[in-house]
Formats: structure tokens, sequence, C-alpha cells
């Protein structure tokens, strides 16, 4: 006599694999992500943890391609943040924008102005518009943004040393757009500097917004 019916857990895709049911493999219903990289200034080298991620995923990551990588105007990288969105919405149901440093800037002002559903943040070390060590010679544009809530599920992920932004801030940014924040011991600002690699718990904490 057969049991009764076994119940699929819908399966999401997620850097780091699939939920399953109960460790079995069943027959399930996959929601593909997409993934827009947004670096800060000068893009992310080989060795950045955003470069890292971009090639694992190959084809579901798609990188802002600014004209101002140097000397950023706000304008020109908002523009390409939604070039990208456009670009990854045709590959996935569901498109994460995983931005680091001034990119978070980027992220958080295109989102605000698109206002649309199916995206999430993932925002890694956000500079302090006001903090003393802000690129403001470099950057003009985006000195005197100010956060405003997202529209969208997000998470702050930000360092307790950061020379780019003190934890009260990075606390203050978080409250400002309405997600939660995690902050990091002794990483610096994020980046290829801090010897992340693939960052694997990064990619654990991804999965928060991601899933």
């Amino acid at each position: 006599m057969s049991g009764p019916p076994r119940t699929v857990e819908p399966s999401i895709i997620v850097p780091g694999g699939t939920r399953t049911c109960g460790g079995h493999e069943w027959k399930r219903r996959w929601t593909l992500v997409a993934y827009v990289i947004i670096p800060g200034i000068d893009g992310s080298n080989e060795k950045h943890w955003q470069t890292v991620w971009e090639e694992r995923w190959g084809a579901s990551a798609v990188r802002i391609a600014p004209a101002s990588w140097t000397e950023p105007d706000l304008a020109d990288w908002v523009a390409a943040v939604g070039a990208a969105h456009t670009t990854a919405a045709r590959r996935g149901e569901r498109v994460v924008l995983v931005a680091h440093s001034l990119g978070c800037w980027a992220a958080a002002e295109w989102l605000a102005a698109a206002q649309l559903r199916g995206v999430a943040a993932f925002l890694v070390a956000p500079p302090d518009p006001r903090g003393p060590a802000f690129p403001r010679q470099a950057a003009p544009t985006f000195a005197n943004l100010r956060a405003r809530p997202l529209p969208c599920p997000g998470l702050v992920v930000a360092g307790d040393d950061d020379p780019y932004c003190e934890p009260a801030a990075s606390a203050a940014l978080a409250d400002a757009w309405r997600v939660p924040r995690r902050l990091l011991a002794g990483r610096g600002h994020l980046n290829s500097a801090s010897g992340l690699g693939d960052w694997p718990s990064g990619r654990g904490l991804l999965t928060e917004v991601a899933a």
C-alpha cells in the first residue's frame, strides 16, 4: 500500500546551492536569480570578491559599465545600473544588486527612482558621504546624497574598522534604507585588500536577500 504523496519544497537558486526538503532530492520548482555587479571607484580587480563571484556565476551576472569609473558621475552610474538590470532581468526571474563601496549609492539611487518589484540589494561597505575619508573631489555628485528607504529587500554589510564608514554611520545608513545591517570585525573596507577571496561567509549573507 502506497503512503501519502510527498510534499515538494520549492527551491531557489542561490550562491552556494539549493534548498531541498529534508535532505532528499525531490522534483523542484526553480527560481532563477540573476545578479548585477556594482563596484566602487575604478571597478573591482581580479582579487576582489565581486570579480570572483562574477566568474562563479557566469552568464547570470552582469557588471555595470559606466563611462566615469575614475571620476564617478552619479547620473552616469545610475544609468549604468539601469542598463545592467535590463540585461540581467532577461536572464533571471529575480535580480539581486551586488554592490560595493560607492556602488551602494548608485544602487540605492537607482532603486529609489525605478521602484521595481523582483529586485533585492546586497550593499557591502557603503561609504559615509559626510565622513572625513569620502572621496569628495573624485565623486562630487555623490557627496550630498542622503539615504532614502529602499523599495525592496536588502542588507547592509559593513566593517567595524572601515576607514570610509564608522559603525555608527553604517548603522544610520541601514536604518535610513530600512534594511538590516551585519557588522564584520577586522576586515576594513571589505575589498580586495581585506583578503576575502571567494568570501564564503559573504555568499552566506547574500542568501538572506537572494532567497
